[in-house]
């Protein structure tokens, strides 16, 4: 028996494909993708910018190429960065098969935009000659006119429509290495949308709630949209479409993934809101060590509670606890164990040290 049943996600398990060296799919973790957003003909920026994003954590990387200078720029790119790059194509059909020659990875294209039957064929053979996957991109703000005539809106039959009409294309001409999204900036029609998908087919999924917003905004709408789908196991990789720094969207995905019990990376402070029982400036402490224990990249859970009302029994469910005490008698706990007493102008030192410790007995 589980020793937390209410915890259990059953995934379901779809194909697993290949995005460079990174498993989509299947059971392979879930991924965590953002896009640049420097001028991809800005060589170095682009690189820069994608090593910053590998460093937060990011699996795959997603680059956008509007022209044919952007594509050639991608031969040099894919050279110099450890991360899958995909090439985000739109329309011109022979960007994406440049892309593919160039080194991406993987082709985020809708097909039924490249135009003619002779075209998707080019693009498919490309794809298959240079090991290189591709995203099927459904998006309720460019959704095909027939799609928008018939339901008169953007909707998640739609959606749907869109996404098996593309997949019946690539699957006419035998290409099968492929992951599909159906997004919006709407979270109903979001969720409803994959939900219907994942009932029809069994390709990986690429999750998202599309241009969700500032950092703050985007965060809690991509949270409970990507949530929802992933507590129903339905998802394998995941991006957060903030307006906001491309890092910033690797860090909520681990969140959200962190919070979920599906992929940990760094640390969780479960943290209470402070209220006047407080023993010390909890919500100082918790930011200062945010600050301090952001270069930590191991999973590990710490509890800061300002009060002894909850902080034993969160400190009982994490690797170092601590809770506030009187006359400035901070109790640290380890694995839920009282471990020593601490001051309030010492919490910080104390806490770091506890964490780098923890960490180095985990390598």
């Amino acid at each position: 028996m589980e020793v937390r049943p209410h915890r259990i996600i059953k995934r379901k398990i779809t194909k697993e494909i290949k995005v460079g060296q990174v498993s989509v799919g299947g059971e392979s973790p879930i991924s965590v993708q953002s896009m640049t957003n420097t001028l991809t003909t800005d060589i170095k920026g682009t690189i820069n910018q994608i090593h910053l994003l590998e460093e937060a954590g990011a699996d795959i990387v997603r680059v956008s190429c509007p022209d044919s200078d952007s594509t050639k720029a991608l031969k040099k790119i894919v050279k110099e960065v450890r991360v899958p790059v995909v090439a985000d194509i739109h329309f011109h059909y022979k960007r994406a098969i440049e892309a593919a020659e160039m080194g991406a990875s993987c082709l985020r294209i809708n097909p039924g935009n490249i135009g003619t039957k002779e075209r998707i064929l080019e693009v498919v053979k490309a794809a298959k000659n240079n090991n290189c996957s591709i995203r099927i991109g459904v998006n309720a703000g460019s959704l095909d006119k027939n799609l928008l005539e018939k339901y008169k809106e953007p909707c998640p039959d739609a959606l749907v429509e869109s996404a098996q009409h593309n997949i019946k294309l690539l699957e006419d001409n035998e290409f099968f290495n492929f992951k599909i999204s159906v997004k919006s900036s709407d979270i109903f029609l979001t969720v409803k949308a994959y939900k219907q998908l994942s009932n029809i087919c069994n390709y990986p999924l690429h999750l998202g709630v599309t241009e969700a917003g500032g950092l703050f905004t985007g965060s809690i709408k991509s949270s409970i949209g990507i949530g929802q789908l992933l507590m129903e196991g339905i998802g394998d990789t995941i991006r957060v479409s903030l307006s906001s720094d491309p890092v910033d969207e690797v860090k909520a995905g681990y969140e959200i993934l962190k919070s979920l019990g599906i992929r940990s990376r760094g640390v969780n402070i479960i943290s209470c809101p402070s209220c006047a029982r407080q023993a010390f400036p909890v919500i100082e402490t918790v930011k200062l060590l945010e600050e301090k224990l952001a270069h930590i990249k191991k999973p590990i859970n710490i509890s800061i509670i300002g009060c002894v009302v909850n902080g034993p029994g969160e400190a009982a469910q994490t690797e170092i606890g601590l809770t506030g005490g009187g006359q400035d008698s901070n109790l640290l706990y380890l694995s839920g164990i009282p471990h020593s007493k601490v001051p309030s102008s010492e919490i910080i030192n104390r806490v770091v040290k506890l964490v780098e410790e923890k960490i180095k007995d985990k390598i």
